[in-house]
């Protein structure tokens, strides 16, 4: 079924407050971008996850590093 295919992505060169954002680990300037939930204990036990803060993240094409951003 198409609806449970994976994506084929391309990585994207990604700028930060207009500068280009770099891999720290290998230099690489391509990421495949992500947003990511940041869970806590608390909101978890409570079942409102729903309720925690998102964040960015951008993964290295080359060398899979991430890079968070918070949203």
């Amino acid at each position: 079924m198409a609806f449970f295919s994976k994506k084929t992505r391309e990585p994207l060169s990604v700028q930060v407050k207009g500068k280009q954002l770099n891999c720290g680990v290998c230099g690489n300037d391509h990421f495949f971008n992500k947003r990511i939930q940041l869970n806590t204990s608390i909101f978890t036990f409570l079942n409102i996850d729903w309720l925690n803060k998102n964040a960015t993240c951008f993964v290295c094409s080359n060398c899979t590093h991430i890079i968070w951003f918070e949203s």
